[in-house]
C-alpha cells in the first residue's frame, strides 16, 4: 500500500515534474514473473528514478544499516524502506553474504522483479566497473532474465556528498533482456559466473556509453581517497592499465 502510495500519489509525481526523464525500452520488462534489472549505479537517485518508470513493483537489497538505525531517524528510515518493499542486506560476508543471495533468489522465484547493481556500490568517477558475481549466481539459481538498465544523467541530480537534489533532464535505457539458459546447471561455477557477469557489464557499457575501467568501485573508491589524501597509489586511478573491457561477450 506504501509502496503504490508513494509512486503514484505523493512521491511520484513530484519527480516526474521536477526531473523530466526520457525513457526508452520498457516493453523489454515482463509483464509477469521474475525478471533482474540489473542497473549501472551513479547515484542514490537511481533506486527513486528507476522503479518510478517501471509498472511494476521493483524491490530492491538495501543496507541493512537503513533497518537497524536507533532512535526516531532510524524508525522513520526502517518504515520507509520497509513500506516501498526493500529488502535488508547484511553485507558483512560469510553466511550473510549467502543469506543475501538465498533471499533474492526466493523473491525471483516468486515472480518479482529485483533491481541489482552488478558494481556492487555507486560508482566514485562515473565510469562502469567491474561487476561482482552474485548477479550470475542469482540468474542461474532463480532462471531469469537479466535486463540490462542504463542510468543516465543521476550523477549530476545527486552528486556523491550532496544533500540537495539539482533539477536536470535525465534518461533511463532498458535493454534487451539477456538469456543464460545455457548455463543451466552450471553455478558455482567461478568462470561461468565471471563470464556472464562480464557479458552483463559489456551489455551496460553498450547501453550507458560509459567508459569501463576493470577494478571494482569499492577499490576505485580507496584509491581516489588515497590520491585525495596525498597517499601514493599502488595502481594508478587513471591508468589505461585498468582500462580495458572484455573483448567478447560470453558464448
Amino acid at each position: 500500500m506504501l509502496y503504490r502510495l508513494l509512486k503514484w500519489v505523493l512521491l511520484g509525481p513530484l519527480l516526474r515534474t521536477l526531473w523530466p526523464t526520457k525513457v526508452s525500452g520498457t516493453e523489454h520488462i515482463p509483464a509477469t514473473g521474475g525478471a533482474i534489472l540489473a542497473s549501472n549505479h551513479l547515484a542514490v537517485a537511481d533506486s527513486f528514478f528507476m522503479p518510478l518508470r517501471v509498472r511494476r513493483r521493483v524491490t530492491f537489497p538495501a543496507k541493512s544499516e537503513y533497518f537497524t538505525e536507533k532512535g526516531f531517524k532510524g524508525r522513520l528510515k526502517k518504515w520507509f524502506f520497509t513500506g516501498v518493499g526493500q529488502i535488508p542486506i547484511d553485507r558483512s560476508g560469510g553466511s550473510a553474504a549467502q543469506a543475501a543471495l538465498d533471499t533474492a533468489i526466493r523473491l525471483l522465484r516468486e515472480g518479482n522483479l529485483l533491481g541489482i547493481y552488478p558494481e556492487g556500490t555507486r560508482s566514485p568517477d562515473g565510469r562502469l566497473h567491474k561487476g561482482k558475481t552474485g548477479v550470475a549466481r542469482i540468474a542461474l539459481e532463480a532462471r531469469v532474465p537479466v535486463i540490462p538498465v542504463a542510468m543516465i544523467g543521476t550523477e549530476k541530480v545527486n552528486p556523491i556528498g550532496s544533500k540537495m537534489w539539482r533539477p536536470r533532464r535525465l534518461e533511463i535505457r532498458f535493454g534487451e533482456p539477456l538469456d543464460f539458459s545455457r548455463y543451466q546447471g552450471l553455478q558455482g561455477d567461478r568462470f561461468v559466473e565471471r563470464s556472464i557477469t562480464d557479458e552483463i557489464m559489456y551489455a551496460l557499457m553498450e547501453l550507458s556509453g560509459q567508459e569501463y575501467v576493470d577494478i571494482y568501485a569499492a577499490r576505485a573508491k580507496e584509491l581516489l581517497a588515497a590520491e585525495a589524501a596525498g597517499v601514493r597509489a599502488a595502481v594508478p586511478v587513471q591508468a589505461g592499465a585498468v582500462d580495458r573491457i572484455p573483448e567478447t561477450k560470453a558464448g
